[in-house]
């Protein structure tokens, strides 16, 4: 039936009151007729209008409307709470709501009544879906602006995809992400970024240029920072990644290292890097050209918070089972995707057993210190000061060795760009 020709309430009651007269009298062979009819002029089911038959099919108002289950106060403490996330999707924000509430609560940004805790507890991701689309957010995100085999050190290492249901924390896949704005030329900084398949645990260290200094001080950083032990190193086939010195870095380091690596021109062999490529340092620093000191330093103060941020507070959805559900007319089979619960990478950690008792204590004892809405706001803050330093000038060259964090190596005599 056509919107236009749907009959209003008022009309449908007017009819069924004619209708009810003939339908009392009528036999049952006749009711049935007369119920095929009145189903095709009002489009109601022949159920309902044997229920609505039945009585005086008068309409009367309600004794009262229902009031709102969730007041101002509770939607305020949800969006103070979806912001210090920075507003994630309802369904990663649920599971974590009520322990990031009182987490907030905790440090002071708000107070929480026990029933508050309950209905925090409580709440369904719709009705969370329909009061953050009424959240209006601070701060919106930085829109992104626009932006054969000859190595002999990859050919005895395998190609491969790692799967996505790993279990054991460890396995991590490293990717460089190029902040050198429109112009590829000359020396610019880069992001070396690792995210452990099994946990979502994810490292982050900015280097300027791609030597073999800069980026063995930067896993340096890496193994001082990651709480567990590396098992598998899978990034793609970058030559800063596969060179005699890298290698020779691992070997000494980790002699056991796992090294893999992705096929050519298949970026979805990496998807759990790629993926933070996107969610952590694009939509957070963009595609602008950075290519200084000052620059490399700031960003890795940033990184120092943001690994705090996402590493302790933000829930992530981990990927449990694939189903290929076939479509009939010839289509293509429409893959179906179950994740899990929503949780932070430590607690995804400590589920798993691999840290020790003190370390584990340490990192949880360090959560509780922190503020996410704080951590937050001071990288938002270090993000605007990063886009207010300037470019290097052309003909002057940036001294490296100022950049480095573990590695105390200086120049001989003049500096090295």
């Amino acid at each position: 039936m056509n919107p236009e020709e749907r009959m209003t309430i008022e009309e449908r009651y007017q009819y069924l009151r004619r209708m009810k007269k003939r339908y009392q009298k009528a036999d049952r062979q006749e009711r049935g007729r007369l119920l095929d009819e009145m189903e095709a002029y009002t489009g109601l089911h022949r159920k309902s209008l044997i229920r609505l038959l039945g009585t005086d099919l008068q309409r009367r108002p309600r004794s009262r409307e229902r009031g709102p289950t969730y007041g101002p106060d509770l939607r305020a403490i949800i969006a103070l709470t979806a912001q210090a996330l920075d507003y994630p999707c309802a369904e990663r924000l649920q599971p974590a709501l009520l322990s990031t509430a009182q987490h907030l609560a905790r440090c002071g940004t708000f107070s929480l009544t026990p029933e508050q805790e309950e209905q925090l507890a409580r709440i369904s991701v719709t009705t969370l879906r329909r009061i953050l689309d009424g959240t209006p957010r601070d701060k919106p995100r930085p829109l992104p602006r626009s932006p054969q085999d000859r190595n002999p050190w990859r050919r005895d290492v395998p190609m491969l995809r790692l799967p996505y249901n790993l279990q054991e924390p460890g396995h991590l896949e490293v990717d460089l992400v190029h902040h050198c704005g429109p112009s590829a030329s000359g020396e610019y900084v880069h992001t070396l970024q690792v995210v452990d398949i099994a946990t979502g645990w994810v490292e982050s260290v900015a280097v300027l240029g791609r030597s073999y200094l800069v980026m063995e001080d930067a896993f340096l950083v890496i193994l001082e920072r990651i709480p567990f032990p590396i098992l598998e190193l899978h990034p793609d086939n970058d030559a800063a990644f596969f060179n005699a010195h890298l290698l020779r870095f691992w070997q000494e380091r980790i002699p056991a290292l796992m090294l893999s690596r992705s096929r050519p021109y298949h970026k979805n062999d990496n998807r759990f890097v790629e993926q933070r490529n996107g969610f952590l340092i694009r939509s957070l620093i963009g595609y602008d050209r950075l290519d200084t000191v000052a620059q490399t330093r700031l960003l890795n103060q940033i990184y120092c918070r943001v690994r705090l941020y996402f590493n302790f507070f933000q829930p992530v959805m981990r990927l449990v089972a694939k189903e290929t559900c076939p479509r009939g007319d010839g289509q293509p089979a429409r893959v179906k995707r179950r994740f899990d619960r929503a949780r932070p990478p430590l607690d995804r950690l400590c589920e798993t057993g691999v840290l020790p008792e003190p370390k584990q204590r340490e990192l949880l004892a360090l959560r509780e210190t922190l503020n996410p809405l704080q951590l937050r706001e001071e990288i938002y803050q270090l993000v605007e000061e990063l886009f207010s330093l300037p470019n290097a000038v052309p003909g002057v060259t940036e001294d490296v060795f100022q950049t480095l964090q573990c590695l105390q190596i200086r120049p001989p005599s003049t500096t090295a760009g």
